[in-house]
């Protein structure tokens, strides 16, 4: 029996007048249909709106570098190892047999979307081809760490990857050394001291100098045409936001001038990431955008996404909570339970630091019950346990074992139990290449309404960035999505408008709405 689908690997091409094609640029018409929603006279008036779009997509790919803050760390190492790996086409034995670099993981180099159908057959594209995106095998690396240990040796700490890997990944990454990084130990956990070898001196006006001036003699020295920039550093204490501190970008400004010690390393950074006009991603759950950090990125229009790396067990649960309520079915009662050895998970150890990832584990389900209203009365929520543990012997292998208890038809008891085992770096590290392949594309898209000349790029706050957030950061009075479809879906219909092309809503009417054979 022949398949009901099928990838194609042929170059796109929309053949529509609403879609036109010059050598520089990809321009599409789009028209975008949504419901508003009022109440009226005790009734819920539904109101269809439609606007017309028009996406431009810049098609030449820059020379593109990617900086990370915390680069010999065990994310940061691998996802470099990575790159180099699938660059030089590796290969390595295992006990199991020969495996082959690969980039397993990642949507845009691993997976697929939906294009249409031909002759009663799904037609699906690597999601790499459907507009023009960086390779990563083309990224030039750099980046700061506030160890000196070069790659190489920090990639053998890591104990990440198999030993034949990084044997011959050594010749190529024992000449990365990070640069000097920023340190506050106000920020961190007393165990992480050991490590700071390689600190920025000076004041945090000083800090911020330094790191634009990096990025500068980065881009100088590489040829690079723009820089990401990445924070993959352990996880910092929250920052208390105070007014005329960090609440607005001017007191955020003159507060680092002012060397005051509420401004932390993570928002330095992006303090300087966002004046030196560099996209910045926040993978670690502090809240390294402070209002301030916000506005200022708003007012360059420089675009940020944050926060927290959304890889293993908060991803199952942003899948199966979406399922189950979505299927009618209660959870009452989610308890999970991971734990692993490497050195994020010992800076978690400090109560102090653990509370940002407690709350972005946590908070991973709200919106997804609050729209069921039938299972659940207005702020209720199910119990919710998050527990983690530090097991040195374990390094970067995480353990996970999740319990969700629901109710389910005539209040019956209905629970769920999963058990996982993987190195957590090695789900982290395409989630990684990914913000990077798309926070670029994205920098080349403008829009602009039909009629207008005025063309517009998308807002600041990447909000769609949400599928690799726990805790997804969103312009304000915006909504947070967390179910993980939705959240792809939002990436896919995307790529898809500035190509013209309508959302994929899998009705295939086509196949139903068939005149009956006479």
């Amino acid at each position: 029996m022949e398949s009901s689908s099928v990838t194609s690997f042929h170059p796109i091409v929309v053949d529509s007048p609403n879609v036109h094609y010059s050598p520089e640029e990809i321009v599409a018409q789009y028209h975008y249909s949504r419901t508003d929603v009022h109440e009226a006279d005790g009734k819920l008036v539904v109101k269809p709106v439609n606007t017309h779009y028009v996406f431009k997509t810049q098609r030449k790919v820059p020379k593109v570098g990617f900086l990370q803050v915390g680069w010999g760390g065990n994310n940061g190492s691998t996802v470099t190892a990575a790159i180099v790996a699938n660059r030089e086409k590796l290969s390595w034995k295992t006990r199991t047999g020969e495996e082959k670099a690969n980039y397993f993981g990642s949507l845009t180099q691993a997976s697929t979307i939906r294009i249409g159908a031909a002759e009663g057959r799904d037609i699906y594209v690597p999601m790499k081809n459907v507009l023009p995106m960086v390779e990563p095998n083309d990224l030039v690396l750099g980046g700061w760490d506030i160890s000196k240990m070069n790659l190489a040796d920090s990639l053998e700490r890591a104990k990440v990857l198999e030993p034949d890997l990084i044997r011959q990944l050594r010749p190529y990454m024992e000449t990365m050394v990070p640069l000097p990084a920023i340190f506050d130990s106000e920020f961190i956990a007393a165990n992480q001291g050991q490590r700071a070898d390689n600190i920025i001196p000076g004041t945090k006006q000083q800090a911020v100098d330094q790191v634009r001036n990096d990025i500068r003699d980065f881009k100088t020295k590489t040829g690079v045409d723009k820089v990401i920039v990445m924070w993959t550093a352990n996880s910092e204490r929250y920052t208390t936001v105070e007014a005329g501190v960090n609440d607005t970008a001017d007191n955020l400004l003159a507060a680092i001038r002012d060397g005051h010690k509420e401004i932390s390393p993570s928002t330095l950074y992006a303090v300087a990431s966002i004046l030196e006009g560099c996209t910045f991603f926040n993978g670690s759950p502090q809240n390294t955008f402070v209002p301030g950090a916000v506005e200022l990125a708003i007012r360059h229009k420089v675009y940020i996404a944050g926060d927290d790396f959304k890889s293993g067990q908060t991803k199952m649960k942003s899948v199966l909570v979406d399922y189950l309520v979505s299927a009618g079915i209660k959870v009452e009662a989610m308890v999970t339970y991971n734990h692993l050895g490497n050195n994020d998970m010992k800076q978690l150890t400090d109560k102090v630091m653990w509370r940002p990832k407690e709350a972005s584990k946590s908070r991973v389900i709200e919106d997804i019950v609050d729209s069921n209203g039938q299972l659940y009365a207005p702020g209720e929520r199910p119990d919710h346990v998050v527990v983690v543990k530090y097991v040195e012997f374990l390094g970067d292998s995480k353990r996970d074992v999740s319990e969700y208890s629901s109710r389910v038809f005539m209040s019956g008891i209905h629970t769920l139990i999963m058990h996982n085992t993987c190195l957590d770096s090695l789900l982290c590290a395409p989630l990684m290449v990914d913000l990077v392949v798309l926070g670029e594309l994205l920098e080349r898209i403008a829009w602009k309404t039909h009629g207008s000349d005025n063309w517009e790029a998308l807002h600041p706050v990447l909000s769609i960035m949400g599928y690799y957030m726990k805790l997804p950061l969103v312009p304000n009075g915006t909504q947070v999505v967390n179910a993980l479809s939705k959240q792809r879906a939002a990436i896919e219909n995307l790529l898809r408008a500035c190509l013209g092309l309508p959302a994929d809503n899998h009705m295939l009417l086509e196949s139903k709405c068939v005149a009956p054979l006479t």
